[in-house]
């Protein structure tokens, strides 16, 4: 799809003004106002067709466009990727680390294409420079407004049933982080606050503190 054509086309007033002015911002609030088309099945080539500054997730052929990440959202998302890369390299692990734009192919496929906060991936033959394809060991969801259903509903499910081992929700208004671990016999579910030190079953000596990270 040409997306490009929003830019040429005629506005009125503060959208006239917005367009001329900065044609990127105005692509980004038309498509977040409109929305996709309800009946359409989009597959990666529109994502593809997207400019850089917009980033979107299919599931099923469904697309959602992803809002501008909050600064407690990215003080999140930026402090567990330390944590959690300065982990893998002082351990001379072999397992990557990746934050989004880097996506997730979940079920290599080209209609559902999701873009966690963080991704651990020990599966390299999984990766190439477009994304990782299958099911990353370790998923991290930082909530939003715009995200906080999918992430407890529609990704849960999804992530679960691709093979992901250990799933978390940081919940950003709630405070609190929902760990699920897929890969024991019988699943296992936690909460923690945000003050808890919690502990991802992938690295049982690895210790995080999201109340460190929030400033």
């Amino acid at each position: 799809m040409d997306y490009t054509k929003y830019i040429h086309q005629e506005g009125e007033d503060m959208d006239s003004c917005l367009m001329e002015a900065a044609p990127e911002l105005y692509l980004r609030e038309k498509l977040l106002r409109e929305g996709p088309d309800p009946d359409r099945v989009y597959t990666m080539e529109d994502i593809e067709a997207l400019p850089e500054e917009i980033q979107a997730e299919l599931n099923d052929g469904k697309i959602f466009y992803m809002q501008m990440p909050t600064a407690s959202h990215q003080d999140v998302a930026g402090g567990m990727y330390l944590a959690v890369a300065n982990y893998i390299r002082a351990k001379r692990g072999d397992c990557k680390v990746y934050i989004p734009p880097y996506g997730v192919y979940l079920n290599n496929d080209d209609k559902t294409f999701f873009v966690p906060d963080l991704t651990v991936i020990c599966d390299r033959g999984k990766l190439d420079e477009k994304g990782c394809h299958g099911a990353p060991d370790w998923v991290v969801e930082v909530t939003s407004p715009s995200t906080k259903k999918r992430d407890y509903g529609l990704k849960l499910f999804r992530y679960r049933d691709a093979g992901v081992r250990e799933y978390w929700i940081i919940d950003l208004q709630q405070r609190i982080v929902m760990v699920y671990v897929f890969d024991t016999e019988p699943e296992d579910a936690g909460i923690y606050s945000f003050e808890d030190e919690i502990t991802p079953s992938l690295y049982p000596d690895l210790k995080i503190r999201i109340a460190d990270m929030v400033v």
